[in-house]
């Protein structure tokens, strides 16, 4: 029995609404909060019910703003989509995951490069959680390279990142920059 494809519409986006009724967790540090992040956000809340997007607190990396402030800015871009929720986590993924239900966590391959790292690590989650499976998704092609390394970088040194990041975003990292604020720890 065949089954059509939902409709294309004119930006060349599927109609796609609740897939499944699934949690499903898109982790990260979101430092800074990219036109990629949010990109994977919008489409990952088409595809579920329910989509947590989990800042990591506490986190090995060192963060250019602290985690209340990263999560103030994922809440105000997550605003648009009622099916995202937006939380804080420390420890362990799989904690947090079975705590909240998850039944997908939702990462992110932009490049060759983070696949063996992604790879890696959806194996050691499925070690963890194995009723939990990992999903991966691409980006839209023009954020294929966007990074919060690389944004953070390039705004370190004075460049212009506004093709990367929402106005919002691009107005902290500014100020940020301007203030001469070393990173966070947390």
């Amino acid at each position: 029995r065949a089954t059509l494809a939902p409709p294309i519409h004119a930006r060349g986006e599927r109609n796609l609404t609740s897939v499944t009724k699934l949690t499903a967790v898109y982790p990260g540090t979101f430092d800074p909060m990219t036109l990629g992040h949010e990109d994977l956000m919008r489409r990952a809340s088409r595809l579920f019910e329910r989509l947590i997007l989990a800042v990591a607190a506490g986190h090995h990396k060192r963060t250019m703003f602290s985690v209340a402030e990263r999560l103030e800015i994922a809440q105000e871009l997550a605003a648009k989509y009622p099916n995202v929720e937006v939380i804080a986590f420390r420890g362990l993924l799989r904690d947090f995951v079975v705590a909240h239900d998850g039944k997908v966590v939702v990462r992110g391959l932009r490049a060759v490069s983070d696949f063996e790292y992604e790879f890696q690590m959806a194996g050691m989650n499925r070690q963890l959680m194995p009723d939990v499976e990992t999903l991966f998704l691409t980006p839209s092609d023009q954020y294929q390279f966007v990074s919060g390394t690389f944004v953070r970088e390039i705004a370190t040194l004075g460049g212009d990142v506004s093709k990367f990041v929402s106005p919002s975003v691009n107005q902290r990292l500014q100020r940020r920059v301007k203030e001469g604020e070393p990173p966070s720890s947390s």
